[in-house]
């Protein structure tokens, strides 16, 4: 069981890794948007102390993560990037932003619900260090997903009729 519980953490590990490197990316695509700017950067950092205390909390559970965040993403990256969105038809600035507000919705869906399956995990365990992390981090996770969807509300329709 206990190894269950370790790849659980460490998808968990994986996910908020990712969705904090998007959140960083976007904010860094569109600096323009102040409110994507600077929100994105500080949602990104509730999911990089995310990673910071599953690491902690991994070692219980016999996994050795990184306890470093992934940062910005570097120059081939972003060069990479680039070439992806003008080849997929994104070189839109407003389409590419749709687009990335969308992404960020999916991973951070995605990062609730291992969420919610680590706190049911803890419960049935009596793990409550694990259990309260998860009590702390869900719901940071959660303003992140509510956040996406409502710069997805408040975008889309102005991107997608404006000419």
């Amino acid at each position: 069981m206990t190894n269950k519980v370790g790849l659980a953490i460490r998808e968990l590990h994986r996910a908020e890794n990712d969705l904090a490197a998007e959140l960083l990316q976007v904010s860094s695509r569109h600096k323009s948007d102040h409110d994507i700017f600077y929100l994105g950067r500080d949602l990104a950092r509730w999911s990089q102390d995310h990673v910071r205390e599953l690491a902690k909390h991994g070692k219980n559970y016999e996994v050795d993560l990184d306890a470093d965040a992934h940062d910005e993403p570097g120059l081939l990256a972003t060069v990479r990037q680039k070439g992806a969105e003008l080849i997929g038809g994104y070189h839109d600035p407003s389409l590419l932003l749709l687009k990335d507000l969308r992404e960020i919705h999916r991973k951070a869906a995605g990062v609730s619900l291992d969420w919610e399956v680590l706190a049911q995990t803890a419960q049935a365990l009596k793990d409550s260090e694990l259990l309260n992390l998860a009590k702390t981090c869900h719901p940071q996770t959660l303003r992140q997903l509510r956040w996406a969807n409502a710069s997805l509300k408040v975008n889309a329709a102005q991107i997608m009729v404006t000419p």
